[in-house]
C-alpha cells in the first residue's frame, strides 16, 4: 500500500493549482483521500491531528451497515424463492448459497445505480464549485438501496437518488448543510411519486410468478386485518382472529431476526443492533438518540394499548419495535449527525418524539402503515427548534444563578 500511496503523491502536482490537470483536482483529491490519509500538514499554530477524517468516519458507518446489507441480500434471495414457489413455509436456512447468490443479483444493481447516479452528480457539483467530493454520500449511497423494496425498478432508484442529492442536499450547500436525511428524502420522493411501486403486496419480493400469491409485510397485513374487520361506522374492531393470524405469521423470533418480508436492509433487528454496537463503540453514533427513539416508540405503543379497539391499538408495544423499519431508522437514520439535534438534552427529546411520532402515524393512519420515514423527516425539520429552546433554557437557568448570586 505504501508503494501505491507514493505513486498517488507523485501525481499530485499535476492536479495542483497551476498543473496540467488542475480542473480535475476535485476528482483526484476525492479518490486520493478516500484511499489514503491526507498528507496535509499544519503550517502554523499548535494543533493535534490524527488520521480520522470525515471519510474515515463515513467508512465506519458503512461497516456498521454491512450486517444489514448481508442479511438483506440473503433475505431477498429467500423471499424470491418463496415468491416463485408460492409457499411461505419454505425453510429459511435451506439452500443458503443459492439464496445469497440470488439476493446479490437483485440487490447489487440497486447499489450500483445508487452510487453511480449519486457520485456522478457529486462530481459534477464538485467540478463546478471547485471542491472535492462530499463524503456524506458514501453513506447515503448505501442507505438508499437498503430502504427500498427488492423489486423497485432501477430507473426509479436513479431518479430518486438524483432528486435526493440535488434537491435534498446540493441546493442547501452540500454535505453538512442539508436539513433532511438524504436517503429518506429519496424514499419519500418515490413513495409519493410512485406509490404502487413502493407499497402493496408484491413489491417486497422479486420474481413473484405465482398468481394470487401475497407477499405482504407484517405492517401490510395489520392494515389488511383492520380493513377486513371494519364496521359500518368505519371503526375497525377485533375479535381476536386477526391478532392470532398476525402473531402466527410473524412470530417474535422471526420478526427479531428478520426472517420476514420488508425493505432490503430493515427487517433484521439483530443486524441493526450489531450496527448500533459498532457505531457506539467507535463513538460515531449517539446512544441518547438511539435509546430515546426506542423508548419513545415503546411508550407510545403502551399508550395505544390503553386505548385499544383495533388490531393496531391492541398490538403489543414491543412488536412495534421489531417490525417495519423502526430499528433501522433508530440506528442509521435518526442518528444522522447533520439532520439530528446537536445538544445533549435535545438529542433525547429528538429521539423520544421521533419514536413516538413513528408509532402514532403507524397506528392512527393504517393507509400508511410505516410511519418511521415521515416521523424522522418531521423531526429533522424540528431539530433546530429543539436545540434552540434547549439552549435558551440553559441561558435562562444560568441567568437566574447570576441573579441569585
Amino acid at each position: 500500500m505504501k508503494f501505491l500511496e507514493n505513486i498517488v503523491h507523485k501525481m499530485e502536482p499535476k492536479f495542483a493549482k497551476g498543473g496540467k490537470l488542475e480542473k480535475w483536482n476535485p476528482v483526484f483529491e476525492s479518490f486520493a483521500t478516500l484511499a489514503f490519509t491526507p498528507a496535509h500538514v499544519t503550517k502554523k499554530g499548535s494543533h493535534i491531528r490524527d488520521g480520522v477524517d470525515l471519510k474515515r468516519t463515513m467508512m465506519t458507518v458503512i461497516m456498521a451497515m454491512l450486517p444489514c446489507l448481508l442479511f438483506g441480500i440473503y433475505n431477498t434471495g429467500h423471499w424470491e424463492m418463496v415468491a416463485e414457489a408460492g409457499d411461505r413455509s419454505l425453510d429459511f436456512w435451506a439452500n443458503g448459497g443459492d439464496k445469497f447468490l440470488r439476493g446479490v443479483i437483485v440487490v447489487l444493481p440497486l447499489i450500483v445505480v445508487s452510487y453511480g447516479v449519486g457520485l456522478t452528480i457529486e462530481f459534477i457539483f464538485g467540478l463546478i464549485r471547485g471542491h472535492a467530493l462530499h463524503e456524506g454520500f458514501l453513506v447515503s449511497g448505501m442507505l438508499i438501496p437498503l430502504v427500498m423494496p427488492a423489486d423497485v425498478p432501477l430507473w426509479m432508484v436513479g431518479v430518486a437518488t438524483a432528486f435526493a442529492v440535488i434537491i435534498g442536499k446540493e441546493v442547501f450547500g452540500g454535505t453538512g448543510m442539508n436539513i433532511l436525511n438524504v436517503a429518506l428524502t429519496a424514499r419519500a420522493f418515490l413513495f409519493f411519486a410512485y406509490p404502487t411501486s413502493m407499497s402493496g403486496d408484491n413489491v417486497w419480493m422479486s420474481g413473484n410468478e405465482v398468481d394470487g400469491f401475497t407477499g405482504s409485510t407484517a405492517l401490510g397485513d395489520l392494515a389488511t386485518f383492520m380493513t377486513d374487520k371494519a364496521s359500518v361506522a368505519g371503526q375497525a374492531v377485533v375479535d381476536g382472529a386477526g391478532m392470532d393470524t398476525f402473531t402466527n405469521t410473524y412470530s417474535v423470533m422471526d420478526s427479531f431476526f428478520g426472517m420476514i418480508p420488508g425493505s432490503i436492509g430493515e427487517t433484521s433487528v439483530v443486524a441493526c443492533l450489531i450496527g448500533a454496537f459498532i457505531l457506539l463503540v467507535t463513538g460515531v453514533g449517539s446512544l441518547r438518540i438511539m435509546a430515546s427513539f426506542f423508548a419513545g416508540g415503546y411508550v407510545m405503543g403502551l399508550l395505544m394499548n390503553l386505548i385499544g379497539g383495533n388490531v393496531y391499538l391492541d398490538l403489543d408495544a414491543h412488536y412495534h419495535l421489531i417490525i417495519g423499519g423502526f430499528a433501522f431508522g433508530a440506528v442509521f437514520m435518526a442518528t444522522d449527525p447533520v439532520t439530528a439535534a446537536q445538544t445533549a438534552t435535545g438529542k433525547i427529546l429528538y429521539g423520544f418524539f421521533g419514536g413516538a411520532v413513528a408509532i402514532l402515524i403507524r397506528v392512527l393512519n393504517p393507509a400508511y402503515p410505516e410511519g418511521v420515514m415521515l416521523a424522522i423527516l418531521f423531526m429533522n425539520v424540528m431539530a433546530p427548534i429543539i436545540d434552540h429552546y434547549v439552549v435558551q433554557a440553559n441561558i435562562k437557568r444560568r441567568l437566574k444563578r447570576v441573579k441569585t448570586a
